[in-house]
């Protein structure tokens, strides 16, 4: 059998860190992914895909994840039935997150609309070097290919 799921899109919140009752590390998050047609003159529809993690894979998302921000996540479309408090019966539909990925750059997701999560500096860490147009360092210019030894 296969079951295998991937999808990319954004993060519709921030995720939030839970514990089980036995300490298993878990979050639950939606992304919005976008839908691949769009008829003219009209918007993009977006679907709202339900999304579970567990272990250090909740632990990496909510350390580095926040609401805007692009994620790809693969894993496993799972189904669930349930009774509310109500007495009505209920079916959930989500995926359980195997792995998840960082889609775009930091740069290009500190520039997006959403206000994204603060996250935690390193400790005992300095700053790059500043280097400038004019500052070659140890580099030397190659004259042209026509010197290289190979075609």
């Amino acid at each position: 059998m296969l079951n295998v799921c991937c999808l990319m899109g954004r993060l519709v919140a921030n995720p939030e860190l839970k514990q089980t009752q036995s300490g298993i590390a878990v979050t639950s998050f939606t992304i919005a992914c976008d839908r691949s047609y769009c008829k003219a003159g009209e918007e993009r529809q977006a679907d709202f895909i339900d999304c579970t993690a567990w272990r250090g894979t909740a632990e990496f998302i909510c350390k580095y994840f926040g609401k805007g921000q692009l994620i790809a996540v693969q894993g496993e479309l799972q189904t669930r039935s349930y009774t509310d408090r109500d007495g009505n019966k209920r079916k959930v539909t989500e995926v359980v997150v195997s792995q998840a990925h960082f889609a775009e750059s930091k740069k290009e997701s500190n520039n997006n609309t959403y206000q994204s999560k603060p996250k935690e500096q390193p400790q005992n860490t300095q700053p790059a070097p500043d280097i400038s147009a004019d500052d070659t360092g140890d580099f030397e210019e190659i004259p042209s290919d026509d010197d290289l030894p190979f075609d």
